[in-house]
C-alpha cells in the first residue's frame, strides 16, 4: 500500500472518528478511556521517530514518513469531546488530566494548536533525511513537555 493511500486511509478514519465524536458527548469515563487510548497511539509513534531520532534504531525514511504523518493526523484530529468536565484527576482515579484544564481552557485549546503544528512540521521533516527529523524533534519535545507540565498529573 502506498504512503498516499495510507494517508487517505487514516485521514478517512479520523474523520469518521472525529464525526462520531463530535456527534456525541461522552460521559467522563469514557472521554478519559479515548483520551488515554489516543495519548498512547501518539507516544508509539513519537516514540519511532525518537529512537531514530537518538540514533537507537536506524533511521528509515519510509518508517519516519509514516509514523509522523500518522502522529500529525492524531495530533489534529484529537477531539475536544475527549475533555469532558468531570474526567480530571479529582473525578476520576485513572485519569491524569488536572482541573486547571478548564479553567484556562483558551490556553490549554492553544497548546493543543501548538501541539498540531509542531506535529505538521514533523511529517514535513520526517522522511527527508536524519537531520531534519532531528530538528523537528525539539519543537515537538517542546509542545508536548508545556502542556503535560501544565495539565497532566505526574506519575506518582
Amino acid at each position: 500500500m502506498t504512503r498516499s493511500i495510507r494517508s487517505v486511509l487514516l485521514a478517512a478514519g479520523l474523520a469518521a472518528t472525529a464525526g462520531l465524536a463530535s456527534a456525541q458527548a461522552f460521559d467522563p469515563e469514557t472521554a478519559q478511556k479515548l483520551r488515554e487510548s489516543h495519548m498512547k497511539l501518539m507516544g508509539a509513534h513519537l516514540g519511532v521517530i525518537g529512537n531514530m531520532a537518538k540514533g537507537e534504531t536506524e533511521y528509515d525514511a519510509d518508517i519516519a514518513a509514516a509514523s509522523a504523518e500518522t502522529l500529525a493526523a492524531l495530533a489534529s484530529g484529537a477531539d475536544g469531546n475527549y475533555w469532558v468536565e468531570g474526567s480530571s484527576s479529582e473525578d476520576l482515579a485513572d485519569s491524569r488530566a488536572l482541573p486547571a484544564i478548564w479553567e484556562k481552557r483558551d490556553d490549554f485549546d492553544a497548546k493543543a494548536d501548538a501541539l498540531a503544528q509542531a506535529a505538521m512540521a514533523m511529517r514535513d521533516a520526517a522522511g527527508t533525511d536524519l537531520a531534519a527529523l532531528q530538528g523537528a524533534m525539539g519543537g515537538l519535545g517542546r509542545a508536548c513537555g508545556d502542556c503535560h507540565e501544565a495539565y497532566r498529573k505526574p506519575e506518582e
